[in-house]
């Protein structure tokens, strides 16, 4: 479904030496300072230099913000942040990593540190949120972002291994291959959180009442457009990377499909009450999916609107017009890049940024 490139774009380099980037999060108030989380367990306070306003930051130049002791073999490490909606107030912020010591999980944590004190004063650990064991170390996921409503919502893959041995996706009774939304303000129920009285499963026998959404294979990045629908790229198995919205109460299908399609064939192949994709591509174009963001800046008018994301593997970038319901689309194919798209960031301008998980480069799209 890919179209031919007609896109007319390239990257400057903003950011240097931030090796195995996970994460990029403008601190909000902050219009150049941006937190680049590493997997090995560091985060740090970069200054994003405008353009033509300066040389890239370094990352040893760039103070930081705290450190965590993680596991960081295969997929594990630290993994995601998102600031609170009342950061400027409360200093607060979230993180997702998987804690070095005891048993293999994911822990998401809350933070604080003084708004105006960022970049200068370490962050502290308040309180452990959530935790979930995680079977294996791939597919966790690792995403955080706090929606329109306040919440926060967490994206769990399926625990690992291939072939979802354990059936995570499709089992209510975990966490695990869903995407959770919780209330991080109150708690109740005896946990560190509420739970949200609109939850689509809080009166379905035997559900977790923390879901979402289920039947996610491993959501890697994932962002709400200004419309306030949650977009998300869902690596693939051996086949199909996609890219879909994850809608209330949404089955994206794993493992029964792969993308729109059937994973088992000898099996049967279940579709009744399972959501498509909007965008789907297969292993002639890529093998790991990166999802982006809503381009919401000026520089790029022609790309005003559109879902911008790309590919780990071979560097491509496309973007798409979100429809207004669940339906397959075309992608235009803006490019395709030197660099191993670990995750995408935007501004406050609504301008995007990439990293380049190898050599450790954040850089910000431009109009060529």
């Amino acid at each position: 479904m890919a179209e031919e490139r007609t896109g007319r774009v390239d990257f400057e380099p903003v950011g240097l030496g931030f090796e195995q980037a996970t994460d990029i999060q403008f601190v909000p108030g902050a219009l150049e300072s941006a937190v680049v989380l590493q997997k090995t367990g560091t985060a740090r306070v970069a200054t994003l230099p405008r353009p033509s306003a300066g040389r890239p930051a370094a990352a040893k130049a760039s103070p930081v913000l705290f450190e965590v002791e993680v596991r960081d073999r295969s997929e594990l490490g630290l993994l995601g942040l998102a600031f609170s909606p009342k950061f400027r107030e409360n200093g607060l912020f979230y993180v997702n990593y998987n804690p070095e010591n005891g048993d293999m999980r994911t822990r998401v944590s809350e933070w604080y540190v003084p708004p105006s004190r960022i970049g200068k004063e370490t962050a502290k650990e308040r309180r452990v949120i959530l935790e979930v064991t995680q079977p294996y170390a791939n597919h966790d996921g690792g995403g955080l972002v706090f929606g329109p409503d306040g919440m926060l919502y967490i994206g769990l893959g399926d625990g690992g291994s291939g072939g979802d041995p354990k059936d995570h996706g499709q089992n209510m009774g975990s966490l695990l291959g869903k995407m959770l939304r919780i209330d991080v303000d109150r708690k109740d129920g005896g946990r560190e959180y509420g739970i949200p009285k609109d939850n689509p499963f809080i009166a379905t026998k035997g559900a977790r009442p923390e879901i979402w959404a289920l039947g996610l294979r491993n959501p890697w990045r994932y962002s709400f457009d200004p419309k306030g629908r949650l977009i998300a790229g869902d690596v693939g198995q051996d086949l199909w990377e996609e890219i879909s919205l994850v809608e209330r109460g949404a089955n994206l299908g794993w493992k029964h499909r792969e993308g729109a399609h059937c994973f088992s064939p000898s099996e049967g192949c279940r579709t009744a009450g399972l959501a498509d994709p909007l965008f789907e591509y297969d292993r002639a174009l890529g093998i790991s999916v990166t999802g982006g963001f809503v381009y919401t800046g000026k520089r790029i008018p022609s790309l005003a609107g559109r879902y911008l994301f790309g590919d780990f593997a071979t560097g491509r970038l496309w973007a798409l017009e979100v429809p207004d319901s669940v339906r397959r689309v075309p992608a235009r194919l803006l490019g395709r890049f030197s660099y191993a798209f670990s995750t995408f960031g935007r501004d406050a301008e609504g301008e995007i940024y990439a990293a380049d998980f190898g050599p450790g480069g954040i850089y910000r799209l431009v109009a060529r």
